[in-house]
């Protein structure tokens, strides 16, 4: 019997792809000319904002990519500006605080052809506490605070579609209707792949809601349901495949291994950071889906085209 080997692959778009990585490092893709800095006044009475909720996040994303406090924030974007010609002013590091806590951060998506694909996953993140190394060598406080993310990706644009932001003691599969909610119901949804964590009858349920597909792994010695809903029913047939094909072969069958994309994009949102400089939980969401929206972007610039090798 031959060994197994490890698949090979070769980027076909090495050239444009050299370049978007490159753009990634330009400060401008983070201001455009036509942005709308200062907000049109809203009709209602009391004092009107003087920021608009894109000047806010295009304020917090440069925070979050340089890992900046708020006061070396305003005099980095306050340099920036002068240095593109643009004549804006720049809220100070309060405004920013104030409000990081009620913004509505926009995630920007180009969008694939087709069906989507969504590709669901979730980690944890660390909010309070001192690191693993200084606890140990110097035993600090043993207390630490994490947030979960709970994340859904587009298989064919690999960008983040929907995300929700949790305490550390809330599963992952209560968590699936809500990212699903996320995406409009006019967007028709190809597939939702997911581990077995959300093998779950509302989560089936949610799924064939939705007209979709789930790619869903049953859990080990996995009994069939009552067929009273279409979710039970699609669930049924992946146990019976499952039971069938033998495990390794069903997950090939399926396409399940195409959740490592979305186990990478996790990986990404912990490069800009291993834990959160915000301190109470509404900041904390609104850094994570800053995170969340510069990714967006980066991905938007452009992503390797691979194609298998031998």
């Amino acid at each position: 019997m031959s060994s197994w080997a490890p698949t090979k692959y070769k980027t076909t778009n090495w050239s444009a792809y050299n370049d978007s990585l490159k753009r990634r490092g330009s400060l401008s893709i983070w201001f455009d000319p036509e942005m709308v800095w200062v907000p049109p006044p809203s009709g209602r009475r009391g004092r009107q904002q003087s920021f608009s909720d894109a000047a806010i996040q295009a304020c917090l994303t440069l925070k979050v990519l340089f890992g900046m406090p708020l006061r070396q924030t305003t005099g980095f974007v306050k340099s920036l500006l002068r240095l593109i010609g643009l004549d804006w002013s720049v809220p100070d590091f309060s405004t920013l605080c104030r409000r990081q806590k009620t913004l509505n951060v926009s995630l920007p998506y180009r969008g694939g052809t087709g069906p989507l694909n969504l590709l669901i996953d979730s980690t944890g993140i660390k909010a309070e506490g001192e690191g693993e190394w200084n606890a140990r060598k110097h035993g600090g406080p043993k207390r630490r605070i994490w947030r979960k993310i709970h994340i859904g990706i587009d298989e064919e644009t690999l960008e983040v579609r929907a995300v929700e932001v949790t305490s550390s003691n809330v599963g992952d599969a209560p968590m699936l209707p809500e990212l699903l909610y996320q995406i409009p119901a006019d967007q028709t949804i190809g597939s939702v792949t997911a581990d077995g964590a959300y093998d779950t009858r509302k989560c089936h349920d949610v799924i064939a809601a939705r007209n979709a597909h789930a790619v869903i792994p049953p859990r080990k010695n996995a009994k069939p349901w009552k067929p009273t809903s279409a979710g039970a029913i699609a669930r049924n047939e992946a146990v019976n495949a499952s039971r069938y094909l033998g495990r390794a072969i069903w997950r090939r069958w399926s396409g399940y291994h195409r959740r490592s994309r979305v186990e990478t994009k996790m990986h990404c949102v912990k490069l800009l950071g291993q834990s959160l400089m915000a301190r109470d939980f509404d900041r904390q969401v609104a850094e994570i889906q800053i995170r969340v929206a510069a990714l967006n972007k980066y991905t938007a610039l452009g992503i390797p085209v691979t194609e298998v090798v031998g």
